[in-house]
């Protein structure tokens, strides 16, 4: 049984910004066919800021925690500085994951990644793509 740190614990047992948001900007879904994890993150993007951040996530204890910090590392920020979240500022955040659970890291942060990207693949409104 891996050890987890108390950080872990507590997004564990409550994580923060459960859910889906209605018309999100943008959906980034990342899986580890592996280990059966799956996330799904949805954003809300203000003014180029992360508004709102939720998540779905099916998985392991440490794949939930690390959806939590995630989103909680995001809201708020731009979305160049939510571009820079990686699987290690996650597990710094978390105080360390075991080493057998450092992948579900990279799916949080490569979820949040996605979503952003899809975002940004979108035509805004009154983009005229200079015409």
């Amino acid at each position: 049984m891996p050890i987890y740190s108390e950080r872990v614990m507590d997004h564990f047992t409550n994580p923060r910004n459960v859910g889906e948001i209605e018309n999100p900007d943008g959906v980034g879904e990342e899986g580890n066919p592996v280990c059966g994890d799956m996330m799904t993150f949805y954003i809300k993007v203000k003014d180029n800021r992360l508004e709102d951040v939720k998540f779905k996530t099916f998985g392991c204890g440490a794949a939930i925690a690390v959806s939590s910090m995630v989103s909680e590392m995001a809201k708020g920020k731009t979305l160049e500085e939510a571009m820079k979240i990686t699987p290690q500022t996650v597990a710094d955040e978390l105080e360390g994951l075991p080493k057998n659970k450092l992948h579900c890291s990279n799916l949080g942060a490569q979820a949040l990644q996605k979503a952003i990207q899809d975002y940004r693949s979108k035509p805004k409104k009154g983009d005229n793509n200079g015409d």
